[in-house]
């Protein structure tokens, strides 16, 4: 049964869902093609589904784009993913801009090619007083090394707090993604059911959904469908359900 758009608007939403786009290189094999063509095509369901949220109001949008076990992959593979990065950003500037939307980057952007950085610093001063959709791109990111890099920063501050007076508060400042908020959804495509070292501060308490669809077949549909079984739960934070009905 289909979703309805209208159905999903009609009940609450998720204020920031986070998606680890997996299955375009068993796509293109399908297709009895390279990987990278699976990448290429798996662009227009980044748009898709940045569209979908945009259209949904949900104001935070976080995808898995480059992973720091990534640079293990073939060169070839790697330099294409690397390329269309640049390429898409600029592309897709204009388009983020009419539709009021906010670049973000969170991940080790050091080891990053020039020519990324330079498209990613482009794209993020043009679209930095959009307010409407922050679309976070996590690139050269993973959770573990997140959470490593958290603490050379804090320990290189000069008024690093005393140990006593560390707090979650605290240590969000120093996270790539302390401006975000916690993950309420998180949806992973390609069926693999694991977390891959995403965002592992932030899904403390997210709702996880697994799909078997590709990457490049997931779209507007499926996003809704995602959306509409994370609105059948009952999210208690480590409550009981007589404590949230009481609330």
């Amino acid at each position: 049964m289909t979703v309805r758009k209208e159905d999903i608007l009609s009940r609450p939403l998720p204020h920031h869902v986070a998606i680890i786009m997996d299955g375009n290189g068993r796509w293109a094999k399908r297709q009895n093609k390279e990987r990278t063509f699976g990448h290429i095509h798996g662009i227009e369901s980044v748009r898709k589904i940045t569209e979908a949220a945009r259209e949904l109001s949900i104001p935070y949008l976080t995808l898995y784009t480059f992973s720091t076990e990534n640079w293990h992959r073939p060169k070839h593979e790697v330099d294409t993913l690397m390329q269309l990065l640049a390429e898409t950003a600029v592309k897709e500037k204009d388009n983020l801009v009419e539709n009021n939307i906010k670049l973000n980057i969170i991940g080790d952007l050091s080891s990053l090619p020039d020519q990324v950085k330079e498209s990613f610093e482009q794209v993020k001063k043009a679209t930095g007083k959009n307010h409407a959709l922050t679309l976070s791109l996590a690139v050269n990111y993973g959770g573990r090394n997140e959470i490593v890099r958290m603490i050379r920063r804090l320990l290189k501050t000069r008024q690093a707090p005393e140990p006593e007076k560390i707090s979650e508060e605290v240590l969000e400042n120093f996270l790539d993604s302390g401006n975000l908020p916690d993950v309420d959804l998180m949806i992973r495509t390609g069926g693999e059911k694991r977390i891959s070292n995403f965002l592992l501060w932030k899904i403390a308490y997210a709702e996880l959904y697994f799909t078997s669809v590709l990457w490049p077949d997931f779209g507007k549909d499926e996003f809704y469908e995602a959306i509409a079984d994370y609105q059948k739960r009952e999210r208690r934070y480590g409550k009981t359900s007589e404590q949230i009905k009481n609330e």
